[in-house]
């Protein structure tokens, strides 16, 4: 199995190494591209150094079987003709592609034989709040069709990268200190502060981010299901949360979700108020699974049921995500 990774440098870069040497994933030689920015810098892998090789329209891809690729929308769909030209299946983790009739839009524990059906050689790995989302739903749906989902994410500073976080941590000292607050990456400063837009605002009032959740929910789902979201950023490094809200056609006991969770795939229920026990960022960054919490009935509507959720958005939201794909197409001999 040879195996490419595009955008190696980033932080999911950096994840798709540890995710892969971690799960002992099938590979006789690994291959790593970026910018001119981050080409030479070396990486090891399994006691190997590696090399960054500068990201270009040549023939590099040529006997590559899986591509991981995380650098962007607008390097996806520059190099995409690269990457599948010699039969790499190319797993995209940008929105270039997600919303295209020709490229499967895909979730392991949800919908993973959409994978197998990919004209353009190109399967989008959806974005890292959707992931987490339809993790938790496709639980209920398996219960009574979900109609409606109202959400609102909590979403830490890693969602927008290595830089991010590393300005998180620099404004907390800054503030801390009666510093002048250094504001690059966000739209304000984001130490002891919440920022309620990530992304640009569309014409509906609504951000770009909110929209994908929308769509993206349809399309993994394969669903008529309509989602309003509203996604704010937080001042936690790393894990997104999200507060839940699901309309369902009859009504779901507490008993049968959380049943329904405990039995589904890539789920943790961390469910005890008595004890103080639910999901928090702080305390599951760099795990894989998505955890639930907090379920309870809705006080507003007979048929709603309430949670919350958790789940590092750099692996189950990017990373792991994507190789759980790769491995599906191994399992199923789709490489």
């Amino acid at each position: 199995m040879k195996v490419a990774i595009v955008g190696a440098s980033g932080a999911v870069g950096q994840e798709f190494l540890k995710v892969l040497e971690e799960r002992n994933f099938p590979i006789d030689e690994l291959l790593l591209f970026g910018s001119e920015r981050s080409a030479g810098r070396t990486y090891t892998f399994r006691g190997e150094d590696i090399t960054v090789q500068l990201l270009q329209h040549d023939d590099s891809f040529d006997g590559v079987d899986i591509a991981f690729v995380s650098a962007g929308a607008g390097t996806s769909r520059e190099y995409a003709e690269d990457i599948t030209r010699y039969g790499a299946v190319m797993i995209d983790n940008s929105s270039a592609f997600r919303l295209d009739e020709d490229v499967p839009l895909v979730v392991p524990e949800v919908n993973p034989e959409d994978a197998l059906v990919r004209p353009r050689g190109i399967i989008a790995n959806p974005n890292c709040t959707t992931i987490q989302m339809v993790v938790a739903l496709k639980a209920i749906e398996n219960l009574s069709h979900i109609k409606k989902v109202h959400v609102s994410t909590y979403q830490a500073a890693s969602g927008a990268g290595a830089q991010a976080m590393a300005e998180l941590t620099k404004q907390t000292a800054q503030y801390l200190a009666g510093e002048p607050v250094t504001v690059e990456k966000f739209q304000y400063q984001l130490a002891f502060n919440l920022i309620p837009q990530i992304d640009v605002f569309l014409e509906d009032g609504y951000t770009k981010e909110e929209a994908k959740m929308f769509n993206e929910t349809r399309k993994i789902m394969h669903s008529d299901v309509r989602t309003s979201a509203t996604c704010v950023r937080v001042p936690s490094l790393r894990s997104h949360s999200e507060s839940i809200w699901v309309e369902t056609e009859r009504p779901i006991s507490v008993k049968e979700a959380r049943e329904a969770f405990e039995k589904a795939p890539g789920i943790v229920v961390l469910d005890n108020p008595a004890k103080k026990e639910y999901p928090m960022p702080l305390f599951l960054a760099g795990k894989d699974p998505v955890y639930v919490g907090r379920i309870r009935k809705d006080l507003a509507e007979e048929n709603g049921l309430a949670f919350w959720i958790v789940g590092d958005q750099i692996r189950k939201g990017a990373a792991l995500n994507a190789v759980q794909i790769a491995e599906y197409l191994i399992e199923k001999g789709s490489v």
